[in-house]
């Protein structure tokens, strides 16, 4: 069986390819995936910046600790506190104290060529020496409109313009070799912030709060004792030495954030791109087999018992396995690097990200590439082994008995699946159909399930798209229907990649399409304010803007904060929700929030407005909560909303949110004149609305706020897609949809080579080489209509269940199908499938028909 395999091989050298590339590319993209995941999952923690060559640093609290029944539970705050007085009079008795701050420095124009960089942040010279920077031109800052600064974007001399006034400066500074530890992520770019370094005393008036601070020339361990007798452990003060001292940087664990996001985005992409690999090689093997039919019917009659049959399409697929699999991990390896530079280029990992040495990956993929191999030749071979041979002779003709019981059971009990579990899902849960997980994962599940029934649909469905050609003068339109229909298998093996291409654009790209609107909806639905008056980001409102805001005359104005609120629930889980801080009065005027049960009116100090999604969540229920500074505080219940897309977080007073900075300030025209100034009235959209008022633009032209119409802020934050998003889904369905067009184009030809007697019947019959070409081109047409029919509905279906789960959450939105995505995913298809398909046949009719 073995000899007789190897020249089956050469004599079908066309569907061996085919399966050879389809494998080999299967197992390459499963290898890149999985080095990009393991070298993500053991990524080093980034060592200290601005801190390297600080001896002590002591922090304030900055990390909600409560002790459950299952251990500690922490969150960071959205309010750190600040180091208490009388510690830090103890420290000064130590050594020297430099109070470090850090706030952004707003550029007039900045980002946009305008007077420096977008991300500039402030902090007072004393703690330069700490990185440790260096003055590399100029001298130290000592007057209040004097700063030294880090890069190359300014010279000695140059002004600044900022919104806390124009500055001078007066030194370039640069940061120097700062202390590497083991393990630590190399880092080839010592320029990790854009510094602006101001005298000790402005940098104070500019950020009075100082929430950490180094003590110089004292002993660590006599640090840690003064912190023990001096500040109490609910106080959270924190004494970091060593690799420690990272956590008094800016973001410490945004290397550690970027790589988890990084292996949320490559998970996905690898199990959306695992599931496409296995589909299309598993298919792709089982059609080149089934394709095979006549010949095993010929074995059979010249003697050839079953078991041989299985053993020699084992034999072979054992042989295209092996080395399709080992050729898609050489492919890996040269792909992986490769892939690894674009997602730093794209900054969608750590800018010192590179590979790991790792070998498991190519393990994986080599044995899942041979394992599905063997998987899709034997479950076709089976049943070619047990036809006999008049019957198999007979089967050659017409596809007829494509549906097995194996493929009936399996193929209904995934739909039943895949039909059921989101139904569950709204009666339990409807929440979890709106979890990333669950709108990847459940496609795939359908998309299977369709597969396997498809010798089922695209009968009927091919009869149906070809009826009306097949009403048209000449036999083309006829003959298109008949061979559609007569061939299911090949039918069915092209409009699979096709299926699995449109149903993926539309599943994923719907469903964050529809997601996003639902979110822009809420906003859109709970804001009645003429304008939205937004602080720049980092930043918030000072008294004086407030002041000028709420004298404009003819508005009323809401000012909010953004906070948090922690809440233990079921005595071992601490969650954190997002809050607002509001006065009740100008809330009703300015937002309609979307209860179900009480009134946002009795909103005071004593309460609190949560969701559904609370364990305590009835109206007159006290909840034991703690603020945003960790303070904890029994609030009751004035009113409840509903979970919604869970953006709708919870509303507090001022004073329950300590520190927090306004920066919002809603806006809502109270006169008839106003409205006539602003050119709209409450929640008009910003093409009816000429300008906003004057008077709002100059009450915030010296901050930096921007003011919006409420349909601009709400586009705003919610914008169609940003660049980050962009890049995934370029990431997750554009590798998914380029290795699936390969296999459409791998199985047109595949399915051409095997169509020589066809075309030269035609050819015997009359038609010229053209009316066949047009013919084959047009059946590739057809199937591709049949295919992307059935992935539309796939998505249909799933997007439904997203739009009713949405629904039942008490959000009004619609379903947001990606059409222009859809077309442009089924043009590609049609065009490789027709191209293929034609140049396929031009090939094979190169021959006389005679021969």
């Amino acid at each position: 069986m073995l000899r007789t395999a190897l020249r089956t091989l050469r004599a079908r050298w066309v569907t061996f390819v085919g399966s050879f590339v389809a494998l080999s590319t299967g197992v390459a993209l499963i290898a890149v995936m999985g080095l990009v995941l393991a070298s993500s999952a053991d990524a080093p923690d980034r060592g200290p910046e601005r801190f390297a060559a600080a001896p002590v640093v002591v922090k304030g609290m900055d990390t909600l600790r409560v002790s459950t029944p299952n251990g500690v539970r922490t969150r960071a705050l959205a309010q750190p506190r600040t180091v208490p007085e009388k510690l830090v009079a103890r420290l000064r008795t130590l050594g020297t104290v430099v109070e470090d701050r850090s706030f952004p420095v707003r550029v007039r124009g900045g980002g946009r060529g305008g007077d420096g960089p977008g991300d500039l942040v402030g902090h007072p010279w004393s703690t330069a020496a700490f990185a440790p920077y260096e003055l590399v031109a100029g001298r130290a800052p000592k007057a209040a409109d004097e700063v030294a600064v880090s890069g190359d974007w300014a010279r000695s001399g140059t002004r600044i313009r900022t919104y806390d006034g124009t500055v001078r400066v007066v030194g370039v500074v640069k940061a120097g070799g700062a202390e590497q530890h083991a393990g630590a992520a190399p880092d080839p770019s010592p320029a990790f912030e854009n510094a602006v370094f101001h005298t000790d005393a402005r940098a104070a008036e500019l950020s009075p709060r100082s929430v950490q601070l180094v003590v110089a020339g004292a002993d660590a361990a006599a640090v840690r004792e003064a912190v023990r007798e001096t500040a109490p452990a609910s106080d959270g003060v924190q004494v970091l030495t060593g690799d420690a001292r990272r956590y008094a940087d800016a973001d410490p664990d945004r290397d550690r954030e970027a790589i988890t996001a990084m292996n949320a985005l490559f998970g996905t992409a690898g199990g959306v791109t695992g599931f496409v690999s296995v589909f299309v090689v598993a298919s792709t093997f089982a059609f080149a087999v089934a394709r095979r039919r006549r010949e095993f019917g010929l074995l059979r009659t010249a003697g050839a018992t079953p078991g041989q049959l299985r053993r020699m399409v084992v034999s072979e697929a054992l042989l295209i396995g092996v080395l399709a699999s080992a050729a898609g991990c050489v492919l890996g390896s040269y792909g992986a690097p490769r892939l690894a530079a674009w997602a730093v280029d794209e900054h969608l990992a750590p800018r010192w990200f590179t590979l790991g040495d790792h070998t498991w990956p190519y393990w994986t993929a080599f044995w899942t590439g041979l394992l599905v191999a063997l998987s899709g030749a034997l479950a076709a071979s089976w049943r070619a082994g047990r036809t006999g041979p008049v019957e198999a002779l007979r089967e050659a003709a017409v596809d007829t008995g494509t549906m097995t019981w194996g493929r009936r059971l399996c193929g209904g009990g995934l739909l039943l699946t895949a039909v059921v579990l989101p139904v569950l899902a709204l009666v339990a849960d409807p929440g979890d159909l709106l979890h990333r997980k669950t709108y990847i994962s459940r496609p795939m599940l359908l998309i299977t399930a369709v597969a396997l029934l498809a010798p089922v649909l695209v009968r009927p469905l091919a009869r149906l798209i070809a009826w009306a050609p097949a009403r048209l003068p000449g036999a083309t339109g006829m003959l298109v229907r008949e061979n559609a229909v007569a061939g299911v298998r090949r039918t069915a093996a092209v409009a699979a990649p096709v299926l699995v291409m449109v149903a993926l654009t539309g599943s994923l790209s719907g469903a964050v399409a529809t997601l996003h609107e639902a979110k822009a909806a809420e906003v859109r639905a709970r804001t009645t304010a003429d304008f939205v008056v937004t602080a720049p980001r980092g930043a918030g409102f000072d008294e004086g803007t407030l002041r000028r805001l709420r004298g404009v005359p003819g508005t009323e104005v809401s000012v909010t904060s953004s906070s948090a609120v922690y809440v233990l629930e079921d005595g071992v889980a601490l969650i954190g929700s997002e809050a607002r801080a509001v006065e009740p009065g100008p809330l009703t005027r300015t937002a309609r929030l979307p209860l179900v049960a009480g009134d946002a009116r009795d909103l005071d100090d004593d309460s609190i407005i949560v969701n559904e999604e609370w364990e305590r969540h009835t109206v007159g229920q006290r909840v034991d909560v703690w603020l945003g500074d960790g303070t904890r505080k029994s609030l009751r219940i004035a009113a409840v909303m509903p979970t919604g897309t869970g953006d709708n977080g919870v509303y507090v007073t001022p004073r329950n949110a300590p520190k927090a900075y306004a920066d919002r300030v809603d806006v809502h025209l109270t006169s008839a004149d106003a409205h006539a100034h602003a050119g709209a009235h409450a929640g008009a959209d910003a093409g009816a609305v000429t300008a906003a008022p004057a008077e709002l633009r100059d009450a915030v032209r010296e901050s930096g706020g921007k003011v919006f119409t409420a349909g601009q802020w709400v586009r705003a934050r919610y914008p169609e897609s940003d660049r980050t998003t962009r890049t995934g889904f370029v990431l997750v369905l554009g590798i998914a949809l380029l290795y699936t067009g390969i296999s459409l184009v791998n199985t047109v030809v595949m399915a051409a080579s095997g169509r020589v007697r066809d075309l030269a019947v035609l050819r015997l019959a009359g038609a010229t080489r053209w009316q066949v070409l047009r013919m084959v081109g047009a059946e590739a047409l057809t199937v591709v209509v049949v295919g992307g029919v059935l992935g539309l509905l796939v998505a249909g279906f799933n997007l439904l269940g997203m739009w009713s789960a949405l629904r039942l959450l008490s959000v009004r939105t619609s379903v947001e199908m990606p059409w222009a995505a859809l077309g442009a995913t089924a043009g590609a298809c049609a065009v490789l499938a027709v191209v293929s398909s034609v140049m396929a046949a031009a090939l094979v009719m190169r021959r006389r028909a005679v021969e």
